[in-house]
């Protein structure tokens, strides 16, 4: 049995904020893929990724929540939080990226990789050794250094064992404030519910719903109650139907979907500000939509720190970022053989030092920049 590379909870903080950067890590390449699809074309994929998008702002609940429930701080400002992409996440095998793309087949594979499921062979191979000189992971192991999970499930079930080992030693644990708790009255999504975390077995509980969402490990292809996971609802836009109960996972037998991959501006992959024309009204729209972006990043964390009320303004907030998009997507990039602009997700640092002057905003949660 590998020995666990969790302690205390000092390990327990870290993990945890280590899994608000990954959960919030898919959003914009999702985002990306939805705002690149033409005005009333691919109804069928913009809702999938519409859907998803929603639900990982759910998973970002759910964490903040067992977080808060341990007397930690939720900062989705701290200087790294948001990934410089193309990044590595936990999955196992370093064999792919996350990129911000349009929507196309290459980016639906892209999600379905996040999503799939992969459980280690043994509780041995849960950790795996960092190739010597590899690019860095988004999340790894955050008190092992030089070891990753073999997926996103795996990561999820050793904060799962953590919090049992850590509860068993210290009946103090779950001493965080309750107000700081998210409930549904805060928070409405299509597919799962919000937990109030008060113990170690609500605790485990909403993290095990955010790993059966994703991967749908445990529970095959659906999740507790009864939602296909996010992993098979992609692999519907791959194989062109919806899934019915009793299919099995590569035989979709229910209605086709309608897709047309080349009704989507076909923005740069990744792009980045150095790729604006300097001093460029483009420039300007970009830069101005990463504040935007910071902004909503801050609102999310006055939310997870004592204005519960402030998160239904903050889901209705990423989507107001449309009109941010569409001044993007919407031009051809100078120099790009004819690509679109697109947001670069390259916030500034300032929004952090913004927040923390904020009323109620809380102190700078602990953790390691991922």
């Amino acid at each position: 049995m590998t020995a666990s590379t969790i302690e205390n909870r000092d390990d327990l903080i870290r993990y945890l904020n280590a899994a608000m950067a990954l959960e919030h890590a898919t959003i914009p390449p999702y985002l990306t893929a939805y705002y690149s699809i033409r005005s009333t074309t691919n109804s069928d994929a913009a809702h999938i990724i519409r859907v998803a998008a929603v639900e990982e702002m759910l998973h970002l609940t759910l964490v903040a929540n067992v977080l808060n429930a341990i007397g930690g701080e939720p900062d989705l400002t701290r200087p790294g939080f948001v990934p410089s992409y193309p990044a590595y996440l936990p999955d196992g095998e370093t064999d792919f990226t996350v990129d911000l793309r349009p929507f196309s087949p290459e980016a639906v594979e892209t999600f379905c990789k996040i999503e799939r499921p992969g459980k280690a062979p043994s509780a041995d191979a849960r950790l795996v050794q960092t190739s010597e000189g590899a690019t860095p992971l988004l999340v790894s192991s955050p008190t092992a250094e030089g070891m990753r999970f073999y997926s996103i499930g795996e990561f999820y079930e050793e904060i799962i064992e953590g919090l049992e080992k850590v509860a068993a030693g210290d009946p103090t644990l779950f001493r965080g404030d309750p107000a700081r708790q998210m409930g549904d009255e805060y928070f409405y999504s299509g597919g799962g519910e919000v937990i109030v975390v008060t113990d170690l077995d609500s605790a485990q509980r909403a993290l095990r719903f955010i790993a059966a969402q994703g991967e749908g490990l445990d529970s095959g292809m659906y999740d507790a109650d009864g939602e296909l996971a996010h992993y098979y609802r992609f692999r519907q836009l791959q194989l062109g139907r919806y899934y019915e109960v009793g299919d099995h996972p590569g035989a979709p037998s229910g209605p086709e979907l309608s897709i047309c991959w080349d009704a989507v501006y076909k923005v740069k992959v990744s792009a980045r500000l150095s790729d604006y024309p300097a001093g460029s009204e483009l420039a300007r729209v970009a830069q101005d939509f990463n504040a935007d972006y910071g902004a909503f990043l801050a609102l999310l964390t006055k939310a997870f720190n004592g204005q519960p009320y402030l998160l239904q303004e903050a889901v209705c907030e990423m989507f107001r970022l449309r009109d941010g998009f569409n001044r993007l997507i919407c031009n051809p990039l100078p120099g790009s053989d004819g690509l679109h602009a697109a947001p670069t997700f390259e916030i500034p640092d300032a929004v952090g030092s913004d927040l923390q002057a904020s009323p109620g905003a809380g102190e700078t949660a602990q953790g390691v920049t991922p």
